[in-house]
């Protein structure tokens, strides 16, 4: 499996930022983000969000 460019933490601030009202297609363009990425990870992020609020 190939490991991500991206940490958890880098993750969930670019969903925090779709979801704060940018579009998707911004927000993926601007990082570098295909947005097939941006989907698995939104439909991970309960699990992520979670580990990164608890710190």
């Amino acid at each position: 499996m190939k490991k991500t460019k991206f940490s958890e933490f880098q993750i969930v601030k670019i969903l925090k930022q779709a979801e704060a009202g940018r579009t998707v297609v911004d927000v993926c363009r601007e990082y570098g983000v295909s947005s097939a990425a941006f989907c698995r990870w939104k439909s991970q992020d309960s699990g992520w969000r979670r580990l990164i609020l608890s710190e």
